[in-house]
């Protein structure tokens, strides 16, 4: 697994988005938090808003095991129905489930476009996952569906069109990818109402990803949290301070 290393080596021709940087990495890496702390700390000198670009936040899941007596019940009662459903070595999910499941690709897509117009406006965003078209799967930020495991017409149909929108939000590139990086064992430890299995599966997909040829900073999420915080403040600032040289409005 490499860490702490910076990616610059790939295509710099498909489009980026200024002043959008985003924080991927499997659950137990702490991404919340350490978006989170970017904002707080880059406020002081940029105008700098956090979004989440992912379908359904860990926040939500919160939320709802809140709910009075039936709420821990009913959230993992969701959690296993959507890990067996959003799994690509599953088979074909229902025609209702596929249906739901294009709807939020359609609400993300959403979102993705409102948050591309917050960052174009001058705003500094640091974003909580970035949707890909690399590798299907919810649980990559990539399409739900899976084209690969339906059947039929109308599932096919279905199936390429969510691919096409994964495809078309991959062509803007962030202008800053921060993978955190971890083990299974440290993120199960982190995460343990989490499959380890789903864990292990997602650490694995996540490394090989290259979000079309974006610049990618890998840090290693094992590292005490000070240390990941400084380095990843240390890039964001120097992108946001080339940015504004380039004339790039970042107030």
């Amino acid at each position: 697994m490499q860490t702490d290393s910076l990616n610059t080596k790939n295509d710099p021709s498909p489009a980026y988005v200024a002043g959008l940087v985003a924080v991927v990495g499997c659950d137990g890496t702490g991404k919340s938090t350490l978006t989170t702390d970017l904002v707080k700390n880059l406020r002081a000198h940029w105008v700098t808003e956090r979004r989440y670009l992912g379908v359904l936040s860990g926040e939500s899941g919160d939320k709802i095991k809140r709910l009075p007596f039936i709420g821990v019940w009913l959230e993992r009662r969701l959690a296993a129905k959507s890990e067996k459903t959003q799994s690509m070595s599953s088979r074909s999910p229902a025609l209702w489930a596929a249906l739901i499941m294009y709807g939020f690709s359609l609400l993300r897509a959403a979102n993705f476009r409102k948050v591309q117009r917050l960052a174009q406006s001058g705003v500094l965003v640091i974003s909580d996952r970035y949707p890909q078209a690399e590798m299907s799967g919810f649980h990559y930020d990539g399409p739900g569906i899976g084209l690969e495991r339906v059947k039929g017409w109308l599932m096919t149909r279905l199936a390429a069109s969510e691919r096409r929108l994964y495809q078309q939000m991959a062509l803007s590139r962030p202008e800053l990818i921060i993978r955190l990086d971890i083990d299974v064992e440290t993120a199960f430890s982190r995460k343990p109402d989490h499959s380890y299995e789903e864990l292990r599966d997602k650490i694995a997909v996540m490394v090989k990803l290259d979000y079309n040829g974006a610049r990618i900073l890998d840090l290693d999420a094992k590292a005490p949290y000070s240390e990941v915080l400084e380095k990843a403040l240390a890039a964001i600032s120097s992108i946001a301070a080339a940015s504004k040289r380039r004339g790039e409005a970042i107030p």
